[in-house]
């Protein structure tokens, strides 16, 4: 058995906040594939379902963020599950907008979600990590992951949701890098692009300015001066 977490803030003041990728995500699987309706358990929201074969509990904790862990927790607990049954799905400051990346255990980022998880669940579950972007300054972050998605993220949010919930069974048969390549060309428009080098000035421009600074000055051919240089360089009339 799986235990697929989604995290998030409950209520609709959260709903499409970035912190709530989470229990998007968890949703958009739900929508997809065969689960039964939403039901309140261990202080969340749990569905339960099969996929690839293999039955799996979607939850969304109802504890808030930083009480997630609880939820979770409690789920692994009453199912006899180690950490490896679980598969967390959140949010990533420190991944651009589409990004995604999944891996076992790791330290929590500053993540008060995967801090309450680390402490009630262990730290040996999978982690899938959804890129949010960071706002550039520690100030913003705060607002940032409390704010709602934009219009213009929708244009990778929503593949990226959608490829993520058609292939769930991946995530049961723990297929990580198939299933990155797949989101990966599912929001290519996010691919980051290599800033483009500088044109070099014209190699005419420095064959110019080479043969302005070789050229001779030419010398005064009459007058004092002419007359002085004559001695100092011992040429005569």
């Amino acid at each position: 058995m799986l235990i697929i977490a989604g995290l998030g803030n409950p209520g609709p003041k959260y709903a499409a906040n970035r912190h709530n990728i989470g229990f998007m995500a968890v949703d958009a699987i739900h929508r997809k594939n065969p689960f039964s309706p939403w039901s309140k358990k261990f202080k969340g929201e749990i569905a339960e379902g099969e996929l690839a074969g293999e039955k799996v509990l979607l939850i969304k904790p109802q504890t808030f963020m930083n009480l997630s862990g609880e939820a979770v927790g409690e789920a692994m607990r009453f199912y006899k599950l180690a950490p490896k049954d679980v598969l967390a799905i959140y949010d990533e400051l420190d991944l651009a907008p589409g990004k995604a990346r999944i891996k076992t255990g790791g330290g929590h980022g500053g993540h008060n979600g995967v801090k309450s998880l680390d402490a009630h669940c262990g730290r040996d579950y999978r982690r899938l990590r959804l890129g949010i972007g960071h706002p550039g300054v520690k100030e913003l972050v705060h607002n940032h992951v409390l704010g709602d998605f934009a219009k213009a993220d929708h244009s990778w949010l929503d593949p990226l949701l959608d490829e993520l919930a058609i292939n769930a069974d991946m995530l049961v048969r723990a297929e990580d890098s198939q299933l990155m390549n797949k989101l990966a060309l599912a929001v290519g428009g996010t691919v980051e692009e290599k800033p483009k080098a500088q044109p070099k000035p014209a190699a005419q421009s420095h064959i110019r300015q080479a043969r302005n600074t070789a050229q001779p000055k030419v010398l005064p051919a009459s007058g004092p001066m002419a007359e002085m240089l004559k001695k100092l360089l011992g040429k005569s009339e």
